[in-house]
């Protein structure tokens, strides 16, 4: 769900305001916390990334100081993290491969959870049906998780990701180009989805990510992405934000409506919204996201052996990986396909699952 990175490049001055912002505007460098690791994290407004400011507010790890920033364009962030500028960045799961063969030095470190009915492909209600959709124009994030869910449905209609016009946007964007009659149909996500239903009488909803196809190979959902230099010469701070995040997750399955609360201040959302997304009892939320602990996390990244619910399986990052960079080629966003391992780092959860005894130390 990202733009692409040449038009990023395009915007230096941008990128220069958003690191001026976290290097002046989110420190925490406080008497008490100057013996603790700074880890700069950033993420953007959307419930799914929200456990970070449990973690912050809460200081589940003491020995790591949070200093979050909220930026709502990704490719700012990993620009940032290529910059020495940032350390870690909640966002969409694909972008692996393309960081890879641009050379950026972003690496995925983790799954966060799979799109188990957030994520829905709708249709304006004068359109009959999907074979209308030819020679018009389609809301997505160019670069991101809603272009290959779009790019595969339309393929599954007999329809060629040539044949229809990509609309690059932002959320809020695509909500008003689909009430305003901009585009004829887009992928949307919780809450900005259930915004077009309400505000659309008979738009028609033509795929969702809680049906069997979409969730058993966890396409649709979010990871945690770190910066190369930031593991390498940090791998201590490094596994302390990642124990941090799952400390939050923790926390928020046995508090889960502080939690909510505590998220909707941070990011500006009502406590319904955060609850449509993530729940509001800890638990898979059908109609929302599945927000893994570090033991699904570890499953699904193969350090860990064992089954998960709703057909997803032990390694399964492998086949995710492979999917995504086979649409990027498909989208001309990498030239080539990639091994998984060239874009994956696990040292931090590893080490996240070594401190809690569920994983033996090598």
């Amino acid at each position: 769900m990202f733009l692409q990175l040449k038009r990023l490049l395009l915007r230096p001055m941008l990128v220069l305001f958003a690191a001026a912002s976290i290097a002046a505007c989110g420190s925490s460098d406080t008497p008490e916390a100057v013996d603790r690791e700074r880890v700069d994290v950033s993420l953007f407004s959307w419930p799914g990334y929200g456990f970070w400011f449990i973690a912050q507010e809460k200081n589940l790890v003491p020995e790591v100081d949070l200093n979050i920033q909220i930026i709502e364009d990704p490719y700012e962030s990993f620009a940032l993290m290529a910059a020495g500028r940032l350390d870690v960045t909640s966002s969409t799961v694909e972008y692996g491969p393309i960081a890879v063969d641009s050379g950026v030095p972003v690496r995925l470190v983790t799954y966060t959870n799979p799109s188990y009915g957030t994520d829905r492909i709708i249709m304006r209600p004068e359109i009959g049906s999907p074979e209308e959709l030819r020679g018009r124009r389609v809301a997505v994030l160019e670069g991101g998780l809603t272009q290959i869910f779009m790019g595969i449905w339309l393929e599954q209609q007999g329809i060629g990701i040539d044949e229809v016009q990509f609309v690059n946007v932002i959320m809020d964007e695509a909500v008003g180009a689909m009430l305003g009659g901009d585009v004829a149909a887009g992928e949307f996500w919780e809450p900005f989805g259930t915004r077009v239903m309400e505000g659309m009488p008979g738009a028609q909803v033509m795929a969702i990510s809680s049906d069997e196809q979409w969730i058993s190979t966890a396409l649709l959902g979010d990871g945690m992405y770190m910066a190369s230099g930031f593991m390498e010469q940090r791998p201590e701070a490094a596994a302390l934000a990642m124990k941090a995040y799952f400390a939050a997750v923790d926390w928020w399955k046995e508090n889960p409506e502080e939690g909510n609360r505590i998220i909707a201040n941070a990011i500006g959302f009502s406590m319904d919204e955060v609850a449509m997304v993530i729940g509001d009892d800890g638990q898979i939320n059908k109609g929302g996201i599945w927000v893994f602990d570090k033991e699904e996390a570890g499953i699904f990244m193969g350090l860990l052996d064992g089954e998960l619910p709703l057909g997803l399986y032990s390694g399964q990052i492998t086949d995710h990986w492979n999917t995504t960079n086979e649409w990027w080629v498909k989208f001309g966003q990498t030239e080539g396909m990639h091994d998984w391992t060239t874009g994956v780092v696990l040292e931090p959860l590893k080490a996240t699952l070594i401190s809690a005894g569920l994983l033996e130390a090598e």
